[in-house]
């Protein structure tokens, strides 16, 4: 038995030979630098944290949100099963480790067996039992060809895929539920502008329908202002609904009733307030990007778990070789199984040739293959796609400051512009419809401006993510 273990453990260690390809990282299929143009931004001074290294904690200064940020990653239900779904590959990677190392089971058995009368030497019918004990090694492949091998390395890469899957869920929701958390504060605020523009709107109407009942004007300005009342009612109705389907998505990303002490507004209602703590990301080096984001990282995982099927396609091409031994103690009687001359052993080693298959291990290997070639081209798609999702972020970046400040500009100007015409129409120098048209063209800038400095608050928290963010 002694030699029969040593035996095993030898061919243990001299197993272990791979036929996968060597594993190379392909070139990335994108530019060396980010875009450059008019859209984008001087490149940032080194020596600033690139944005995966900080932790969103950091990264977000609001602490309502920040504690929304809590809640959902304790309560969201997408990420709880990328949680699980860690688990559930952790759980098959071990299944494919245990099988690179032998096993041990022990076993006690009887058997039992009653010779009729017609074969009996005596005529007379008896039972014979047998009684066994012992430690057995089952089938255990001597794995001179790396298929055990390359099975457990794609369990293993298919295992870190799932934690890096994990961490781009993240990241994920802490983006969603901070963008979530904006476009509820920004719909507020618009909702406010309408309630305003209405209540200034049904003053006017109210001024107008009184000159007309005096006949000091045409009913035509009354209906004028008639349309303006109607017109922001149902904004306010369109707003108020909006906010409600806000309150929704972001119950739905936080996985439970949001308090309603978390969210915006609360302090300052209606008010969207910016909620990052830097006032600006460095973008760092595409190559630094790219390797840092964990949804590349899993692309690449699953290229290596790929890459090792095809080792375990290639050993079906050779022999393998399995051995099986056990020892222990035989008796016909049950007293007699551990006293001496009870021993007994067997070893049963066994060599499997392939010869024939119809073609079934070419195909096999053909498959592994093109999975491969798949993986390749996913993990380069997966690459352009992060380059582009950077580059677009960098072009809003580039240009928000400006949008936001001109659009600042024109609503201070359309707001002298109503005020002008108002007091002209209040002292009977001109129509209604001049003051009209200049209330409208500020309420559309005001509502504009407010998109402006959502898609500012927006774009931090967009670049923060596409950047790789911290992850905890």
């Amino acid at each position: 038995m002694n030699k029969t273990l040593m035996t095993l453990a030898a061919a243990a260690l001299l197993s272990g030979c791979s036929l996968a390809p060597v594993y190379e990282r392909p070139a990335a299929p994108v530019a060396p630098d980010w875009p450059q143009g008019e859209a984008y931004r001087p490149a940032e001074q080194a020596g600033a944290n690139a944005a995966h290294d900080i932790a969103w904690r950091d990264f977000i200064a609001d602490e309502q949100l920040e504690k929304l940020v809590e809640l959902a990653l304790a309560n969201n239900r997408d990420l709880r099963v990328s949680i699980l779904n860690i688990e559930a590959a952790r759980a098959q990677y071990g299944v494919r480790r245990a099988d690179r190392v032998p096993g041990l089971n022990a076993s006690v058995g009887q058997t039992a067996q009653r010779v009729p009368d017609n074969l009996s030497a005596t005529g007379d019918g008896y039972i014979t039992r047998q009684y066994t004990a012992g430690l057995g090694i089952p089938a255990f492949e001597l794995d001179f060809f790396g298929r055990v091998k390359n099975l457990s390395e794609a369990a293993l890469q298919q295992y870190l895929g799932t934690e890096e899957a994990r961490r781009s869920q993240q990241i994920s929701l802490v983006a969603e539920v901070a963008n979530a958390w904006l476009t509820l504060a920004a719909d507020q605020e618009r909702l406010r502008l309408a309630q305003d523009t209405l209540k200034s709107q049904q003053i006017s109407y109210e001024l107008s329908k009184r000159r007309f009942e005096a006949g000091a004007t045409s009913g035509l300005d009354m209906y004028e202002a008639q349309t303006s009342v109607e017109t922001a009612r149902s904004d306010v109705a369109v707003y108020t609904a909006q906010v409600a389907a806000d309150q929704n998505a972001l119950a739905l990303l936080a996985g439970a009733p949001v308090p309603a002490g978390l969210l915006p507004g609360t302090l300052q209602p209606g008010t969207l307030q910016p909620v990052t703590q830097l006032a600006d990301l460095p973008a760092g080096l595409p190559s630094d990007v790219l390797q840092r984001r964990p949804d590349v990282l899993a692309a690449e995982r699953t290229l290596q778990a790929n890459n090792a099927n095809i080792g375990v396609a290639r050993a079906a091409f050779f022999p393998s070789i399995s051995l099986t031994a056990s020892a222990g103690a035989m008796s016909s009687d049950l007293s007699n199984l551990f006293k001496a001359g009870a021993g007994t052993w067997s070893f049963m080693p066994q060599l499997n040739l392939p010869i024939f298959a119809g073609g079934r291990n070419q195909a096999n290997l053909d498959l592994a293959k093109a999975n491969r070639d798949i993986a390749v081209a996913q993990y380069e798609k997966a690459i352009q796609s992060a380059f582009r999702e950077v580059s677009d972020a960098l072009a809003q970046r580039g240009t928000l400051d400006e949008r936001v400040a001109s659009q600042a500009a024109l609503v201070e100007a359309s707001g002298k512009s109503y005020r002008i015409h108002e007091q002209r129409y209040q002292k009977g120098a001109e129509s209604y419809l001049n003051a009209l048209v200049s209330q409208r063209n500020l309420y559309v800038a005001q509502q504009t401006y407010i998109s402006a400095r959502l898609a500012k608050a927006s774009n931090q928290v967009t670049l923060y993510k596409v950047l790789g963010g911290g992850w905890q």
